[in-house]
């Protein structure tokens, strides 16, 4: 008896996924975490008036979702002051991310991003047979100016930056990422993941150009907005990319309950607002509790911190394991240096007490004291 034919790419690919997530972990270890602060997620969740519109429309989930994302898109127009030919509307960003990898990488195409940074990217590049060429970070921040030379040098066809960055939480200027746009060398796109950048201030997104032919944008509600659960992201760039996605996507990948939670939610800026200013409350109360310890922190303009534990990758493991081993979930970056860190969502008040208690201790069980 023969079995199933994979392609000869399939057949080279392990079978990995960029992140192990928490439920994973929680039933390897037997029980739940008390303090899930390890996934980027937002625990303030959606706006009152997405979680109603949610509810209303599981009631309706016997109809597919409007393959055209029409009131959403019409919504997310107004909010930017763009045209909706300029939005597609996806599986979030990363569901976006493994169209754009589907459309443009193929077997020895060559893609640039920074090396340690937001592993799901590569993933899709990767399954598509594209071959991954990195750049260091400058410091603790993805460097724009070696991104597009490189991206030069080897002819890729795709260049990946986020902005606010993940993992570190750093922010790069409007004026900088202005600048890596109009450096985008021939016939090369570049990926601009904006997942972050409700949380960070004003003067650290470039105005919206949808005739700009050699840049993508990519938003999300799965950070600011709080519906992660929801899986629901976007894209602004120029019209004929953008109606290339139709080509290729799933067209009923969105669920009803989706678009109406992600409509309703931009429709409550006033509590995207109050969520912010919550987000930047738990950021300055992470660092007084690694200021307690005599530690600093990575500045983030994200909803995650970044500790820098003042040692070596193996001893921000150390700590890491202790934690998790005291029911917190963290994680930490993959790439030296980087991985001196461990990182942290912003959590409840209780959440970051649990934190506060727990980590002092993790820190002297790290050390072998």
């Amino acid at each position: 008896m023969t079995g199933p034919m994979y392609t000869k790419l399939v057949e080279t690919l392990p079978s990995a996924v960029p992140f192990v997530g928490p439920e994973t972990q929680e039933r390897a270890r037997g029980r739940s975490f008390a303090a899930r602060l390890g996934a980027n997620e937002n625990v303030f969740g959606p706006s009152p008036h997405a979680i109603a519109a949610m509810t209303k429309a599981a009631g309706e989930v016997w109809q597919y979702g409007d393959a055209e994302s029409y009131d959403l898109k019409q919504a997310l127009s107004r909010l930017h002051s763009i045209e909706p030919e300029n939005i597609i509307v996806g599986e979030g960003i990363d569901g976006l991310l493994g169209y754009i990898a589907r459309m443009f990488v193929e077997p020895g195409v060559k893609v640039v991003t920074s090396q340690g940074a937001y592993p799901t990217f590569n993933y899709h590049v990767a399954g598509f047979g594209g071959e991954l060429v990195t750049v260091p970070f400058k410091g603790d921040y993805e460097d724009p100016v070696a991104l597009m030379e490189k991206a030069a040098e080897v002819g890729a066809r795709l260049v990946y930056l986020s902005n606010p960055d993940n993992p570190m939480g750093t922010v790069h200027s409007a004026d900088v990422i202005q600048a890596a746009i109009d450096a985008v060398p021939e016939n090369c796109l570049f990926i601009l993941d904006e997942a972050y950048i409700e949380f960070a201030p004003d003067g650290h997104a470039p105005a919206l150009d949808t005739e700009d032919r050699r840049v993508i944008r990519m938003r999300t509600f799965s950070k600011a907005y709080g519906m992660a659960g929801a899986r629901i992201g976007y894209g602004i760039g120029q019209a004929d990319l953008i109606t290339s996605f139709n080509k290729i996507r799933n067209h009923f990948g969105l669920s009803r309950i989706s678009q109406a939670g992600a409509l309703a939610a931009v429709q409550d800026q006033r509590y995207l607002q109050q969520t912010v200013q919550r987000v930047a409350q738990g950021r300055k109360r992470i660092e007084e509790i690694a200021a307690e310890q005599g530690l600093s922190v990575v500045p983030s303009a994200t909803n995650f911190v970044a500790i820098d534990c003042g040692q070596d990758a193996a001893f921000a493991k150390a700590v890491l394991d202790q934690l998790v081993a005291r029911d917190i979930f963290v994680r930490m970056p993959f790439v030296a240096p980087q991985n001196r860190c461990i990182r942290l969502s912003v959590g409840t008040p209780s959440d970051l007490s649990l934190f506060e208690l727990q980590f002092p201790l993790a820190l002297e069980a790290a050390s072998g004291d």
